[in-house]
């Protein structure tokens, strides 16, 4: 067997299995079948072509997800849609994120409605300036909706490093943020605000806040 064979023998053995899992993903991050469906064909290729420099004995599916979140966030999240294919059920940027995340920011609701006024590819660009580490963490606690121990799995990462990321990254995206609006004109005068920890949990942080009592005692 050649060693271009063998890679593609090693990459289907080791990667086909996990297209159920990615393709779920997928669709948590597009909310769309067919864009799910192009994005794991996209991710796929990517991972086939890079092969070669996956170390062997690593955590694959969070070596897949990488390929798979940085594609989305790159390609997917930027691309402007025309507006005959969108839809009004179709949810933009800034809803999905305040919708799925947004308690993560510390807003309130009226800060929500404020920054509502924001164009989709500024919250966008907020996610994609945070450093690489925090920002993957923020997005599938936030975006994607992975519980910490999904995450960790994933990224390879303890549980406690996981958590400490998210708290300091939410805490980064927050405050981007509130530069932004500042910047833009947009009024932000809840005293909330000034406050520089979120009150409430998030969707991820409940989902987990069972195994994280239990693992404490």
């Amino acid at each position: 067997m050649t060693e271009s064979a063998s890679s593609r023998h090693k990459f289907e053995e080791q990667a086909l299995p996990l297209l159920d899992q990615l393709y779920g993903g997928a669709l948590r991050m597009t909310r769309n079948p067919q864009d799910a469906e192009d994005l794991v064909q996209e991710t796929y290729l990517k991972a086939y072509s890079a092969f070669d420099s996956f170390k062997q004995g690593t955590n694959l599916k969070a070596w897949l997800y990488r390929i798979m979140t940085n594609t989305y966030i790159n390609s997917y999240r930027k691309a402007q849609r025309r507006p005959t294919e969108s839809s009004s059920e179709e949810l933009t940027d800034w809803q999905l994120y305040t919708t799925s995340g947004h308690d993560s920011t510390g807003l309130e609701s009226a800060e929500v409605e404020a920054l509502k006024g924001m164009p989709d590819s500024t919250i966008s660009q907020a996610m994609n300036d945070l450093p690489e580490d925090y920002r993957m963490v923020v997005y599938y606690a936030d975006v994607v909706g992975l519980a910490y121990k999904e995450i960790a799995e994933i990224m390879d990462t303890p549980l406690g490093t996981v958590m400490s990321r998210l708290h300091r990254g939410r805490k980064l995206l927050r405050g981007a943020l509130k530069e932004v609006a500042r910047e833009q004109g947009i009024g932000l005068n809840h005293p909330d605000m000034a406050q520089d920890e979120p009150a409430t949990q998030s969707a991820a942080a409940q989902k987990d806040s069972a195994v994280t009592n239990k693992e404490g005692r």
